[in-house]
């Protein structure tokens, strides 16, 4: 193994590395656990002695792509644009990118002006279809904007469809967002999202893998949802189908033991049918930014409980519900009537009759006693009062 690299000869070689290796090339990651990132990038430049585990038509490809590279040239274009290239082993490096090993970036371009590593220890992805239902597109947004609400980073690959509403969501909330992207920084893609995506590198920040300039491919989509994977505390699929590309991310973060949430859709929905196949399996079902803040985030982060709303009725005694609900809804009755429907007597019947005359909710007629209209609303909503 060869002695490590100064701090210059380091950035300058993982940056000439992005221009050979492709995103996720696990044994261009073993390379350099092994060699170190002066012994390949020797080995690639001179086009010598070939690393192993590469077949020689893969080598003669790797080399061609080396002869091009510019490292020097990829770094002034960046910084034209605002960008800078984070190493693993930089203070901005987040740490639990990692836990990818040998299929780790090889670095990061990073636009914005906030710290990515920071950022990162607090973030959660949304993602999910592109051609997604206004349905998604609301429930994405809703869910980014809650969460960046109570402090939360929300990341996602910058596509249509659900990815654009969670970073409008985030941004809308004056929150934190980060765009992940399969392409150059410096070129947004979708061009359609050009505008967002610069809205997000001036709230935000725009990171990707891939050196100035570079186009975006179907293989380099599916690579970077690992990224966004190993990133974020947790993945929030909120529309997917079967085949979408964002149950990758899904998959990886369960790969990673990161939390996995699904938000679900209508049972008819190809768009939902993804989503919920996650959720058959070891996904948690997630309906707002409270449910998915319990499950990453400290001890006591908890959800407000669920519960319908709490009626008048509801506040009652169990013996005055009782005599309550032994009233017909069509005419007066007596009380031994009421007495014998709620199971008790007489006499302890009147006494509950009197307490719910008062709240309103029975009147008397002669000897028998009647629901008032509006109880007759609230207790039993389904009939209409005579």
């Amino acid at each position: 193994m060869t002695g490590a690299a100064g701090p210059q000869e380091e950035l300058l070689g993982r940056v000439f590395l992005a221009r050979v290796l492709e995103p996720g090339d696990e044994v261009g990651g073993r390379w350099l656990r092994e060699f170190g990132v002066g012994e390949v990038v020797r080995r690639l430049s001179d086009g010598g002695e070939p690393l192993p585990g590469v077949s020689g038509a893969r080598w003669a490809g790797l080399v061609a792509r080396a002869g091009r590279a510019e490292p020097e040239r990829d770094l002034e274009v960046a910084g034209d644009a605002g960008v800078r290239f984070v190493c693993p082993g930089d203070a901005e490096w987040p740490a639990q990118l990692d836990d990818l090993g040998d299929g780790r970036p090889t670095g990061l371009w990073v636009r914005g002006r906030a710290g990515l590593r920071m950022w990162a220890l607090r973030s959660v992805a949304v993602v999910g279809a592109r051609a997604c239902t206004e349905y998604g597109a609301h429930a994405a947004a809703t869910l980014a904007a809650g969460l960046a609400e109570q402090g939360w980073v929300v990341v996602s690959g910058g596509a249509y469809g659900i990815d654009g509403a969670a970073h409008r969501g985030a941004l809308a909330s004056r929150g934190a967002t980060v765009a992940v992207l399969a392409c150059g920084v410096d070129r947004p893609y979708p061009r359609g999202h050009t505008a967002l995506i610069g809205r997000i590198a001036e709230q935000g920040l725009v990171v990707g893998e891939l050196p100035p300039g570079d186009h975006p491919t179907p293989s380099r989509f599916i690579l970077r949802n690992r990224v966004i994977a190993a990133l974020t505390r947790g993945t929030v699929v909120v529309e997917a189908a079967c085949r979408s590309g964002s149950l990758a991310t899904a998959r990886a973060a369960q790969r990673l033991g990161r939390f996995t949430m699904g938000v679900p859709g209508p049972v008819t929905s190809a768009l939902s049918a993804g989503v919920h196949e996650l959720l058959r399996g070891e996904a948690v079902l997630v309906t707002d930014a409270a449910e998915v803040v319990e499950l990453v985030g400290a001890i006591g982060e908890l959800a407000p409980p669920r519960h319908g709303p709490v009626l008048p009725r509801d506040l009652l005694e169990p013996a005055a519900r009782s005599v309550l609900a032994a009233l017909p809804g069509n005419r007066p009755a007596p009380a031994e009537e009421i007495a014998h429907g709620a199971r008790t007597t007489r006499d302890e019947a009147i006494v509950r009759l009197y307490e719910l005359r008062a709240l309103g909710y029975v009147e008397r007629h002669g000897d028998g006693w009647k629901l008032t209209r509006q109880a007759m609303i609230s207790v039993r909503p389904g009939r209409r009062p005579c």
